[in-house]
């Protein structure tokens, strides 16, 4: 009598820390129905690993050197509608889930969550269906039929590629450099940056960045009280 012979789910990872990608790696190969048949650290080269490898399933990050993993997933899913793709990444899940699967993901998965946690959105996603904490679920669910109150602003309602500025100022780019990484002209980002400090309702360029450091260091794990939009924080100095 045969033994039929599985053939396990093909994974791509895209990560642009070397470590991160080793240990998923590791970690998904030790899982006897997947397997890891591509790494990429930048949206160019996950465009060509996904052509060329026609993986099961792409797990993806949000920040990337070259560009941004919600993009990323907008286009491979113009390129490949059958694909399925789940966001793996340290930042809030509150904000970037829902534009994750808005833009074709099946799902997202924080990467401080235990490595069941993980592998379960895996094969959850691999299984047709759509993974998200039940944090984020019940945030959904509860969404359902509220509205908005009139005045009330957060990063929340910064649109996709506002948010995409808003990260890197966090991370300390000049509005050249954010250009250069994004491939715009610095005039555009200087305008997504007042619309950014409008809808914020911040008084100064200075505020603005330092909101956006701390709140970057936030979503790096790093210690500091997250201060409310406008609120004066020491210790950095910024220029309006």
């Amino acid at each position: 009598m045969t033994t039929q012979k599985i053939n396990p789910s093909r994974i791509v990872i895209v990560d642009d820390h070397p470590v991160v990608r080793a240990g998923l790696r590791t970690l998904i190969d030790e899982e006897p129905p997947l397997s890891v048949c591509a790494e990429a650290s930048n949206v160019r080269d996950a465009i060509e690993v996904t052509r060329r490898e026609e993986p099961d399933l792409v797990l993806i990050d949000i920040s990337l050197g070259d560009g941004n993993g919600i993009e990323l997933i907008r286009r491979l899913k113009l390129q490949h509608p059958e694909l399925k793709m789940l966001a793996c990444s340290m930042h809030d899940e509150s904000l970037f889930a829902e534009r994750a699967i808005n833009a074709g993901a099946r799902g997202y998965v924080h990467k401080h969550q235990g490595t069941e946690q993980v592998l379960d959105a895996i094969c959850q996603v691999l299984a047709g269906r759509i993974y998200l904490s039940e944090k984020m679920l019940d945030r959904v669910i509860n969404s359902f039929g509220k509205k908005k109150e009139g005045g009330v602003a957060s990063i929340g309602d910064l649109s996709n590629r506002e948010l995409e500025v808003f990260c890197l100022i966090g991370q300390g780019l000049t509005p050249s450099k954010i250009a250069a990484r994004l491939h715009l002209s610095v005039k555009t980002v200087e305008t997504h940056r007042e619309k950014i400090k409008r809808k914020l309702q911040f008084a100064s360029g200075g505020e603005l960045v330092r909101y956006a450091v701390q709140w970057q260091l936030e979503q790096a794990g790093q210690p500091g009280a997250s201060p409310e939009p406008g609120e004066a924080m020491p210790g950095l100095v910024a220029s309006a």
